[in-house]
């Protein structure tokens, strides 16, 4: 008479996904927690192992064992809303949760404008939740960073800070190159009467990105106005009326962001004047918008999707090593369209 109990299978083990993928049991450790120091082809291996075998790692008892919650948090110092209506940021989280899709470990993302959403949020890391953070958008001497530092949780920036952090990194694209281009694309046009639309005065994006642009006019013997904006369209609409009501000569203008560039626009048409023809523009960013609007814009690339996955590539080396890596500065480069 056969056996009426049911075969009860046991669980894949990690010894089991390192047999499958042939590699050591430590090597398929280290892949599944999400250590950077494997190569392409093992870290395919292991994976496509797990895979096949079903096999789920114990996010608890690797806690326990490891010390590490398997959590990273892309913070941003934004409101809400500016969060949710610049792409900037949704660029950078998409290429930071390509990073680590095909590793054991979980992307949150927290935004923390206010005093209460940042105590919040440290009180949440200090607890033992994260193995690092990558922050985003910091106005100032932000103490986030100096927070996390303290309580041992490793933190790269996006963007170089205002205040420089001593064992903090960071990802930033060439924003000093990119004012320049910018200046020499409008100079090179012919036009005379230049202005630029900066972002605000804490943050290095906005400085590094005027400084540019001015230092690039200077080099040619000219000047050229300054009005700031704060990245939002908003601020680019009102700035730009601003400068046709006091500079109505004005033929060039460089916005430090598309969405100020865009505001810029609606400024321009508003006026009953037409782009390029009266006015040249060049944003920076090249955002999704940027290619859809019309006249097209002429804009400042930053590879947005890859500074988010070198960031926590980046974060992740640190986290497993303790190795805090060199800054990193992306060059920046001009995609010509229509509007200037």
């Amino acid at each position: 008479m056969a056996d009426p109990r049911p075969v009860v299978r046991s669980a894949p083990t990690l010894e089991s996904v390192a047999s499958v993928a042939g590699v050591s049991r430590a090597t398929a450790g280290r892949v599944l927690s999400g250590a950077s120091n494997v190569t392409e082809r093992t870290r395919e291996a292991v994976l496509r192992a797990a895979d096949e075998l079903g096999y789920v790692t114990n996010r608890a008892a690797r806690a326990l064992m490891t010390q590490r919650s398997g959590l990273i948090a892309f913070v941003v110092a934004e409101p809400e809303e500016r969060f949710f209506n610049d792409p900037h940021f949704s660029l950078a989280l998409r290429g930071a949760h390509a990073a680590v899709a095909k590793l054991d470990v979980q992307l949150v993302f927290s935004i923390v404008h206010l005093d209460a959403d940042r105590r919040k949020f440290e009180r949440f890391a200090r607890a033992g939740h994260l193995d690092g953070a990558i922050l985003a958008s910091l106005h100032g001497d932000h103490p986030l960073p100096r927070a996390l530092q303290a309580a041992g949780i490793p933190v790269i920036l996006m963007g170089r800070p205002l205040v420089p952090v001593a064992g903090v990194s960071y990802v930033s694209s060439d924003n000093v190159g990119g004012g320049r281009l910018a200046a020499a694309r409008l100079a090179d046009g012919g036009r005379t009467r230049l202005a630029t639309i900066t972002g605000p005065r804490d943050m290095t994006a906005a400085l590094d990105r005027e400084s540019g642009f001015l230092g690039e006019l200077a080099v040619r013997g000219r000047s050229g106005l300054v009005v700031e904006g704060d990245f939002s369209m908003e601020s680019g609409r009102a700035a730009m009326t601003e400068l046709l009501a006091t500079r109505p000569d004005i033929d060039g203008v460089f916005a430090a962001s598309d969405l100020m560039a865009l505001g810029a626009f609606q400024a321009i048409t508003d006026a009953g004047r037409s782009i390029p023809e009266d006015v040249a523009v060049v944003g920076f960013d090249d955002s999704p918008l940027a290619a859809t609007v019309r006249p097209g814009l002429t804009t400042i690339r930053q590879p947005v999707v890859d500074m988010g996955a070198t960031l926590a590539q980046r974060l992740l080396r640190t986290i497993e090593d303790g190795t805090v890596l060199d800054p990193v500065l992306i060059p920046a480069e001009l995609v010509a369209r229509e509007s200037a």
